[in-house]
């Protein structure tokens, strides 16, 4: 099993079907093609050996997107590294995969004396033009004469468990941890993701998710499989999204629900003419937002799942009760829980410090665990946290959830970010979702802040929407206590957060999930690294 044989069938079956969009350039089937085995042909000519590390430092272009199926074609191990890294982080990545080539972009050109730093031999900057007379990238591959698919050293694997790729972990705590991918396993995500995307030989995939994010969560391979046509987006832009979905007829995307939020609330936003999936993850939707998200024909679709599963391995799945159903709200509480396991993926378990399952009460918390084909080979050089992540047998999330009498999971929080205050556990999430749902709120962050009574009390980062802050003006602490009141009026009293503090913006990672680590940092400097109270 191999998904980049997805790509020969592709082309040989529907040449002339459109693949690629990107700005003013279009081309088929055939042309990807082509470029991808002068792409596969120009790493062999620069002396790739099988299991090299080809890495790149691009955003979604049209050269990470070929880059998925030209490197393994090749023979190399596939590098996606985050484009918002620092350079202590980008070689650190590079250096620890070993990477002999780096593809870069033409906005990330500082990183070629870090990627030498690291020990790439080989620097190839993507000027993203798609000119041989503009672009070093485009130059350097059509100087290489293409050859037939099957005398390419990845079209006839030996071992579909080889190593595919490698993707980094975000770096939460510590450097990131290299999550490695196998053919197989990329080969069945691209199929699974096909099963719940419903992907087809009309489908408009509009690439928002950056590709670098474990594989586009292994889309590249599900989209090509059936044909489909990709619109790259260099930045997400959400102006020319709204665009892409009313002009180009756009039937899917991807993106966490900060990505979400900010589409629906754009002053473009109408209901879409072409209905529209999109799947949601990264942190749990509220369901507020899959509520607006649902009024404007774009459908919901709720996964779960960690760069260790190749993205996504469950969904809240539709049910039979919800036909017909117009209370939206109900609707989006019941889809905004995580779900159940994805087909060709054990059944989800949540589990207590001695493995056992929680009862389905939908009240008793334990940790998330996967187990099945989606599930990584390992993390690539370190043996200890391998063997830690699968205790037990089952690869731990670090999620703590519980688990509904129909079986469905639903997060409660990560082990880290539940608060103890007074002796009761908070959930974060639960909070979060009340504040969203007050009217002003653009975006939302509850972490604990120390507190000399209680130990610990949740604290409220919120972001307005740009017209309760550009056209009206209010009294210093105003609006701070109408959410503190809205608050009241539905969580009980311990959960009330002590601190509302209005932002411009909240931190976030390249894929738009919020890094409510560095909010926790701010509450807890100058503890001595202590983080409980």
């Amino acid at each position: 099993m191999t998904p980049i044989h997805f790509l020969e069938r592709t082309a040989r079956i529907w040449p002339t079907k459109l693949a690629v969009v990107h700005g003013d350039r279009r081309y088929d089937y055939k042309e990807m093609d082509r470029r991808v085995r002068h792409f596969a042909s120009a790493l062999l000519d620069a002396g790739l050996k099988p299991g090299d590390r080809v890495a790149f430092i691009c955003p979604n272009t049209p050269s990470i997107l070929e880059g998925h199926f030209a490197v393994p074609l090749a023979g190399g191990v596939l590098i996606c590294v985050n484009t918002r890294l620092k350079n202590p982080e980008v070689e650190y990545i590079l250096k620890h995969a070993g990477a002999r080539f780096a593809i870069i972009d033409r906005d990330s050109t500082h990183l070629a004396s870090v990627a030498t730093a690291a020990g790439v031999e080989r620097v190839i900057i993507d000027h993203d033009t798609g000119s041989v007379e503009t672009s070093d990238f485009e130059k350097w591959i059509e100087a290489s004469p293409m050859r037939h698919w099957w005398s390419y050293p990845g079209w006839n694997l030996k071992d579909e468990n080889d190593l595919m790729s490698i993707c980094y972990t975000s770096g939460t705590t510590g450097n990131p941890k290299g999550v490695m991918h196998s053919y197989r396993s990329c080969f069945l995500q691209a199929l699974f993701q096909n099963v719940e995307m419903q992907f087809d030989f009309n489908s408009v995939y509009l690439w928002i998710l950056p590709l670098f994010h474990a594989n586009g969560w292994c889309l590249p391979w599900s989209v090509v499989m059936v044909g489909a046509t990709n619109i790259c987006l260099r930045k997400v832009d959400y102006d020319l999204i709204w665009q892409y979905f009313t002009k180009e007829g756009v039937t899917h995307y991807n993106g966490a629900p900060t990505v979400q939020t900010f589409i629906v609330n754009n002053p473009n936003a109408v209901k879409v003419p072409r209905k529209i999936k999109a799947m949601v993850a990264g942190s749990p939707p509220s369901p507020t937002l899959i509520e607006q998200l649902t009024a404007i024909d774009i459908d919901v679709l709720h996964v779960y799942g960690m760069t260790e599963t190749y993205g996504p391995c469950a969904r809240a799945y539709p049910q039979l009760e919800f036909q017909g159903e117009t209370d939206l709200h109900k609707i989006g509480q019941f889809y905004s829980r995580q779900g159940q396991n994805y087909v060709g993926q054990d059944e989800v378990r949540v589990v207590d410090t001695a493995m056992n399952d929680v009862p389905l009460d939908g009240k008793t918390q334990g940790e998330v665990v996967f187990r099945g084909n989606i599930t990584m080979l390992g993390y690539y050089n370190d043996p200890q946290a391998t063997e830690k992540a699968f205790a037990g047998g089952w690869l731990h999330s670090g999620d703590v959830a519980v688990r509904h009498q129909d079986g469905y999971i639903e997060l409660k929080d990560r082990m880290k970010d539940i608060i103890i205050s007074g002796g009761e556990n908070i959930s974060t999430i639960e909070v979060e979702n009340v504040i969203a749902k007050f009217h002003k709120v653009l975006e939302v962050a509850v972490v604990p802040t120390p507190d000399d009574m209680w130990g610990e009390r949740p604290k409220a980062y919120v972001v307005l929407k740009k017209e309760f802050t550009e056209h009206e003006s209010f009294e210093p602490g105003e609006l701070e206590q109408e959410i503190i009141q809205h608050c009241r009026q539905h969580l009980a009293g311990f959960k009330v957060p002590a601190v509302i503090q209005l932002e411009l913006d909240l931190p976030k990672t390249s894929t738009g999930k919020i890094q409510k680590f560095v909010l926790r940092e701010r509450e807890w400097q100058g503890r001595g690294g202590r983080r409980i109270n």
